[in-house]
């Protein structure tokens, strides 16, 4: 009789149990926060039209391979190390495939402090929370990994020396900073309407009280590599973490001059009381003011981007239109994709220009100076010491309408004829033939015609043409340049 009352009691208490923990999943459920506000402000419910953009890069893929790219291995561009192509703002394309550059997605970086919300609001606009590849959170640092979060056919995780030996994607680069980077960097595919329009990277926290050289990687180095290629920098903080120590310090430091890509996020935001948290505000911009010497500073956002609700009596709606900001940003970049690829194509076709020019006046210098006695070795050096003596410079200035702003350091080229004898290059009047043309003519008619009429057909919403064109411009009949006219 006993044994049944205790049987009885145990069976009552383990439905009383089931019952306590069917109720806390109904209460986390009904928790988790509205997510349709993310596919409205990010229009994924729209068509995107990825025929017209497929048409455009192809189009752009041929103006660089045709009027860009061969004065660019003509005159070793990629060698010159103050500057390296750049298909999108600030990112560099010299170590790595120039088409897996441009057509690869946009791509928002998330930077700042160990364990201020990084990964769990990648799970929030992504939806990835209680799935198998959520990233893992908590309050201790949980992050040691670069995770990249990328489109593809089905959700499965790859591995860092994978993606760097996998010439489609533009992650070869990394290579450079050796295995035990590697090993720290895992990418994410899955099937997601966002990620096929743009590329999420999830960073390692900072950590004040470690040393770079103990992660076992060259941490800031590597950051730098994501930090020229993004288009949308988050640094991301929270009311607990907000002492600027060396690490964060450093970091600012690599951001300088990408002011026009950052947005701080101020996190879990509706965990303090309205008054605190202007507090909080403040004691923020207190802290970067040192680090960020601009006109006009970064946006601030302040709400709290997780999957669950606001905490009770706090600012929800002010939360909810920050977010709302947040996304129309992110929705902004990924719209002007396509324009960002053409301009900053264009942008790096001047830089290639400016070099040949430069390499150029530099060959016909060395020319005039030598005589049938001169040494060619204390020729060259006297004219790359000091090339304002023998108006290098001046007369690029002089006879084109380049800026003085966007000429090189002379530096560099003591640097670059160091590994480049000037013997190597032909004078650009030598770079010319009866089929292809000229290659100063190619990318200058690329960075006057092509490139802006391909800019203006994105704009205007026309599908770009792909017609078949000629080394020396679309539609041209090549001239013969051995015939007298």
């Amino acid at each position: 009789m006993k044994g049944t009352v205790v049987i009885s009691c145990l069976l009552s208490l383990l439905l009383l149990q089931a019952t306590a923990e069917e109720e806390k999943v109904e209460d986390f459920i009904s928790a988790l926060r509205d997510r349709s506000h993310i596919d409205e402000t990010l229009r994924l419910a729209t068509e995107d039209k990825s025929g017209d953009y497929a048409v455009a890069i192809e189009k752009l893929r041929k103006i660089y391979h045709s009027s860009i790219k061969p004065m660019e291995q003509a005159y070793k561009y990629n060698e010159l190390r103050q500057h390296e192509i750049s298909a999108y703002p600030g990112r560099t394309l010299g170590d790595s495939d120039p088409d897996g550059e441009i057509t690869s997605k946009p791509m928002v970086l998330f930077l700042g402090p160990w364990s201020v919300g990084k990964s769990s609001m990648i799970n929030y606009l992504l939806g990835m929370q209680d799935s198998p590849y959520q990233l893992y959170t908590g309050a201790e640092p949980t992050t040691s990994e670069f995770t990249v979060i990328m489109h593809g056919e089905k959700i499965r995780s790859v591995e860092g020396i994978v993606m760097a030996a996998d010439s489609s994607r533009s992650f070869s680069p990394l290579e450079k900073f050796g295995q035990n980077f590697l090993e720290k960097l895992v990418g994410i595919e899955m099937p997601h309407k966002m990620l096929e329009r743009v590329t999420f990277v999830d960073t390692p926290g900072i950590i004040e009280n470690r040393k770079q050289q103990e992660r076992g990687y060259p941490f800031n180095d590597v950051c730098q590599w994501f930090i020229d290629r993004a288009d949308l920098i988050f640094v991301v903080f929270d009311p607990t973490k907000l002492d600027v120590g060396l690490e964060l310090e450093m970091l600012f430091r690599q951001l300088k001059g990408r002011e026009s890509q950052i947005r701080i996020i101020l996190n879990k935001a509706d965990n303090l009381a309205t008054q605190d948290l202007m507090r909080v505000y403040g004691a923020l911009f207190w802290s970067l003011a040192p680090l960020i010497n601009v006109t006009e500073p970064p946006r601030v956002y302040v709400s709290s981007f997780w999957p669950y609700d606001y905490a009770p009596d706090t600012s929800r709606d002010l939360f909810k239109r920050e977010e709302i900001s947040l996304l129309e940003d992110l929705n902004q970049v990924i719209e002007n994709r396509m324009e960002n690829k053409v301009a900053f194509i264009r942008q790096h076709g001047i830089r290639v220009r400016i070099h040949g020019l430069l390499v150029d006046r530099y060959v016909q210098t060395f020319k005039e100076k030598m005589s049938y006695f001169s040494d060619p070795e204390l020729v060259f050096k006297e004219i790359v010491d000091d090339p304002d003596k023998f108006y290098i410079f001046k007369s690029i200035l002089a006879k084109t309408n380049i800026s003085k702003f966007d000429l090189p350091n002379r530096d560099a080229y003591r640097d670059f004829f160091g590994v480049n004898p000037v013997t190597n290059f032909k004078p650009l009047t030598a770079q010319c033939s009866y089929m292809g043309g000229c290659l100063l003519e190619k990318i200058e008619k690329a960075i006057t015609n092509e490139l802006p009429a391909l800019l203006s057909s994105i704009n205007s919403g026309k599908q770009p043409g792909l017609t078949s064109c000629e080394a020396t411009g679309c539609g041209e009949k090549p001239k013969n340049r051995y015939r007298k006219n």
